[in-house]
């Protein structure tokens, strides 16, 4: 199988994904998690560039396309590790934020050395103000499953209804700031209107919460991993990395 690069979602470190990694690797797939730490994501906080996390990504894909002598990876990202993969697979140049020039290399139009995104629980769109202006960069330049040649996978988690009521007011809280809509159902943390792209492989997983971190399953949880881990790709699509 090609290799596996995971992004961790917003404000995640590598460790807590380390599971994952293994048991992916265990089924023939060597799989390496992005090595972040929580603190990488301060530089980020208040809705401000993702450079600091592009750097990491790129570096982590580029060594595993080294390391194991492959023209492509599966690129999974958790939570916003999903949009920000986006940014990262685009060609427009991500300098929205004024911290990057125009003819930075390797932070972004990376899609030919992508087989396959999967995005587990990721927000693909967003009300609050500080993704927002993230996020728009993304729907506006690369709508949808965007590029043909990458198989995009978009797994949400249907666990908890939001209301607002004792075990259910920050579910509700957090789905409205995504998608406008606090009375809907999600994984605690993302709507599943808002985890889904158009034109995609989009899933829906009964029961599954949102972080790696939460009690319960989440989406790299055996039984719930293994409805999602047949779209990995084996094979190299054919499409040259640049």
């Amino acid at each position: 199988m090609l290799p596996t690069v995971i992004l961790p979602g917003y404000l995640e470190s590598a460790d807590a994904y380390l599971p994952l990694q293994q048991a992916l690797t265990a089924i023939g797939t060597p799989t390496t998690t992005v090595p972040l730490r929580k603190l990488d994501w301060l530089p980020t906080l208040g809705g401000r560039s993702m450079v600091p996390i592009l750097r990491q990504l790129s570096q982590t894909v580029n060594a595993a396309l080294a390391d194991n002598n492959s023209q492509q990876i599966n690129l999974i990202g958790h939570s916003a590790g999903g949009w920000i993969s986006r940014i990262y697979m685009g060609e427009i140049p991500y300098t929205i934020y004024g911290d990057v020039t125009a003819d930075t290399v390797g932070l972004w139009n990376a899609r030919a050395k992508i087989a396959t995104l999967i995005t587990l629980g990721t927000p693909q769109i967003s009300c609050e103000k500080w993704t927002k202006k993230n996020l728009d960069f993304v729907n506006d330049n690369y709508p949808g499953a965007f590029y043909p040649e990458v198989k995009y996978i978009c797994v949400a988690g249907k666990s908890i209804y939001g209301k607002k009521q004792l075990g259910h007011y920050l579910a509700y809280l957090s789905y409205q700031i995504t998608c406008g809509e606090g009375n809907t159902w999600g994984d605690g943390i993302t709507p599943v209107t808002a985890a889904h792209l158009a034109g995609a492989k989009n899933i829906t997983i009964e029961g599954v919460k949102h972080s790696p971190n939460t009690s319960g399953i989440w989406y790299g949880s055996p039984a719930v991993r293994s409805q999602w881990v047949g779209y990995l790709r084996c094979f190299y699509s054919g499409v040259p990395p640049e």
